[in-house]
């Protein structure tokens, strides 16, 4: 479970990335985060891993106070925090299953690190994950000779690889097409039904929010202005969002 307690975020140059959340994600929801740019969809998701600490508040996840935890717990913690960025993050001059394998890097002895050489039954998760993303054929292909949607979906294999128990995904579908997005977004709702991980997307298309998540948060200058199950969002719900005359909204 997440737990934001009266969250704030003020950045130093004191822009308000967060004010006043109060907030609960149960383990096993698929919800979608909505908003404006700027409206602090980012910085809510970011702050769960501790990526932007916040700056007041209590945010715990899974009974545990992530601004309290030293380095170590924290590097600990994000071993069950899968993220998901809109870029990829992807080493592209090199294949498919070595980048999903290093999601073991942070397991593995310094020599290990160092010559590449991983366990085989590292390798076999690798190939295991790829093969739950639909991509199992391309475990040998150059990453830069994928497509955008095939390397988001590399991306999320490296990230199951690391068994977690909370994907975060900061605008996964933002750079693809309409179609390659679908393919994408079945895949989170594939990993979320399937294997019970809890998911939290950052989503800039709302149309795809109301398919395929359960839950929607809509954020408005760092406000929750509304929480709710995907069904019952109306146009109402909407221009409270976004405001009545919004042209980012798609």
């Amino acid at each position: 479970m997440i737990q934001f307690s009266n969250v704030q975020k003020v950045y130093p140059n004191g822009t308000v990335g967060l004010k006043d959340v109060d907030l609960k994600i149960n383990d096993g929801e698929f919800v979608a985060i909505i908003g404006r740019s700027g409206a602090g969809k980012s910085t809510l998701i970011r702050a769960i891993n501790r990526m932007h600490p916040i700056t007041g508040g209590n945010l715990n996840v899974d009974n545990v106070d992530v601004e309290k935890l030293s380095s170590k717990e924290l590097r600990t913690l994000r071993r069950k925090i899968g993220m998901i960025f809109q870029s990829f993050n992807l080493v592209t001059r090199t294949t498919v299953i070595k980048n999903v394998l290093t999601a073991f890097v942070p397991d593995e002895p310094v020599w290990r690190r160092i010559f590449g050489i991983f366990k085989r039954e590292d390798k076999l998760k690798a190939l295991e994950c790829l093969d739950k993303v639909g991509i199992l054929e391309k475990a040998f292909t150059r990453v830069d000779q994928l497509s955008g949607g095939q390397q988001q979906r590399v991306a999320l294999a490296r990230t199951l690889a690391q068994n977690p128990t909370i994907i975060l995904a900061d605008e996964p579908v933002a750079a693809l097409d309409p179609v390659t997005a679908r393919v994408v977004m079945d895949d989170f709702k594939k990993i979320n039904k399937e294997m019970g991980i809890t998911v939290l997307i950052n989503i800039h298309h709302v149309e795809l929010a109301l398919e395929y998540c359960d839950r929607v948060i809509g954020i408005r200058e760092g406000q929750i202005v509304f929480d709710g199950s995907s069904d019952t969002v109306d146009q109402s719900v909407l221009d409270l969002i976004y405001g009545a005359e919004d042209e980012e909204r798609e």
